[in-house]
């Protein structure tokens, strides 16, 4: 009978963990250009005591393809892993607070969890202890 090998499961769970969050930040940061992407986050947004205060500023579009030029980077930084490891990995924590922030929409959002977004939301608890285990992994 062959032996379990734990750190080749180790492996491919860490690669499948870092570039499925390279994926979906890359997926989500590239919609943020788009206008049905811009007009879904507003609800969520505008209500932030952290991001609310850019609508005024930069308008709807405009709010969000800021998100965009910030979460497109940070994935393709999080990808860098085999190669620049330490870049990778402040990548991966600048990624956490990002998704501190999403999370916190789940409290600044009037009825957020009657709607279709409290779900939604809930899928970024994951996302953090993904970007947290991989920063600390590349670190």
């Amino acid at each position: 009978m062959r032996a379990i090998n734990f750190d080749r499961i180790d492996r491919i769970g860490m690669g499948v963990l870092r570039y499925g969050l390279v994926a979906l930040i890359l997926l989500w940061g590239g919609f943020k250009f788009f206008e049905f992407e811009a007009v879904a986050i507003q609800p969520l947004v505008e209500h932030s005591p952290f991001l609310g205060w850019m609508y005024p500023l930069l308008g709807v579009r405009g709010t969000s393809a800021v998100f965009g030029v910030f979460e497109v980077p940070i994935a393709l930084l999080i990808a860098t892993r085999h190669w620049l490891p330490r870049v990778s990995g402040y990548a991966s924590l600048i990624a956490s607070t990002m998704f501190l922030v999403t999370i916190s929409f789940l409290f600044t959002t009037p009825n957020v969890m009657a709607g279709p977004f409290g779900g939604f939301l809930m899928k970024d608890v994951i996302l953090l202890g993904a970007a947290l285990v991989t920063s600390a992994e590349a670190l």
